[in-house]
């Protein structure tokens, strides 16, 4: 018997026509009333009847949860209709609510092309809200928020002929992502570093494409061997200048990597995945530039930006203060700024935008909104 199907035993094998019906109405319901108690943009009152539709903000539905190791999770998602295929190796961006505040992470795609569903992997770090919460409360039938892939991690086509795939940590989500795909270098070799065995993320199915001869894995447990330093590559990958070089993890690493890459003479052959952005400045206070209008002023850090920016002449979205929330939501393109009720502070870049809502935000230091 499938899940959710409506056949039980005994004599009464088959739910009626009109008792599914009145399931269905009834999940409806309950789904506007949850509506009704909570801030919506205007347009999401249509997304209650139809959310993965085409052309509303691109979301998916969370269709089955699975645990990789104690502390990470795969999370398989199917996404909207205005979803675009991706590229091995790309990440995209998720919008989750959690105690009703919306947060927006990046995460590699982790799935092989050509399925209706594209998985990601998220390994819980300490405090982190999202992740945290995706490890302990991310249940199916959730819809969340999603953006178009984008990066350029990515094996090239056509492949080269040898690759070295050089990771630590959650650094191999990107390339497993790879991996599952057919577009490979026809000699692919995978230095992977992980705190133990148990903690290793996709050890059983990397150990199987080695041992299938797809890949020849050199793994590095550091609780026990303690970090495999680049400088001793030649030890493993005696070849390792010869072959393009794809490389993510810690930044530390990335570091490394690069440093030596680069007095080898071969820093083209290098590809780095970094999963933080650089960290702005981040003060009290700062100039705001209000990106289409031309108007950048001075805000100190207990002025809201929505009224900065009607103070300086800003046609600002807003319907606060007739009570519709989340009318005055604004992207920020670059900068930081801090949430007046909880003193949080969001950083985006002009490649990382951000969605804020600029009545409970203030200037931390200089930022970018797009109006």
């Amino acid at each position: 018997m499938t899940a959710g199907s409506d056949v039980v035993a005994g004599p009464q094998a088959q739910v009626s026509p009109m008792r599914r019906a009145m399931r269905t109405v009834g999940t409806g319901a309950r789904r506007v009333a949850e509506a009704l108690a909570t801030p919506l943009v205007p347009e999401d009152f249509l997304d209650l009847i139809d959310p993965l539709r085409s052309g509303a903000d691109l979301r998916g539905r969370v269709v089955a949860v699975r645990p990789e190791t104690a502390s990470a999770t795969t999370v398989e998602i199917k996404p909207g209709r205005g979803w675009r295929p991706h590229q091995p190796g790309q990440y995209t961006r998720i919008g989750l609510d959690v105690d009703g505040v919306r947060h927006w992470r990046a995460y590699s795609i982790t799935s092989p092309l050509g399925s209706d569903t594209i998985t990601i992997t998220v390994r819980a770090i300490p405090d982190g809200k999202v992740s945290n919460h995706v490890l302990r409360h991310l249940r199916p039938g959730t819809v969340i928020l999603l953006d178009q892939a984008t990066g350029d991690f990515v094996v090239p086509n056509p492949a080269p002929d040898k690759a070295l795939f050089l990771t630590a940590g959650s650094g191999i989500t990107p390339v497993m992502g790879m991996l599952r795909n057919d577009r490979l270098p026809r000699d692919v070799v995978v230095v992977h570093s992980a705190p133990t065995s148990a903690e290793m993320l996709f050890r059983r199915e990397l150990e199987a494409m080695a041992a299938a001869g797809r890949i020849r894995l050199v793994t590095r447990f550091t609780q026990e061997q303690g970090i495999l330093p680049v400088s001793a590559l030649d030890d493993v990958v005696p070849d390792w200048r010869n072959r393009q070089c794809w490389v993510c993890g810690p930044t530390a690493l990335l570091d490394d990597a690069e440093a030596h890459w680069a007095d080898a003479g071969v820093a083209d052959q290098l590809y780095v995945e970094r999963f933080r952005p650089a960290i702005h400045a981040i003060g009290e206070g700062g100039a705001v530039t209000y990106s289409e209008t031309g108007v950048t002023l001075q805000a100190d850090a207990g002025t809201t930006l929505l009224d900065a920016g009607e103070d300086a002449g800003v046609l600002m979205p807003s319907g606060c203060r007739m009570g519709i929330c989340f009318n005055c939501v604004l992207p920020l393109t670059q900068g930081s700024v801090r949430d007046l009720r909880s003193g949080e502070l969001t950083t985006a870049t002009p490649d990382d935008p951000v969605l804020i809502q600029t009545c409970v935000s203030a200037a931390a230091g200089p930022c970018h909104l797009r109006i």
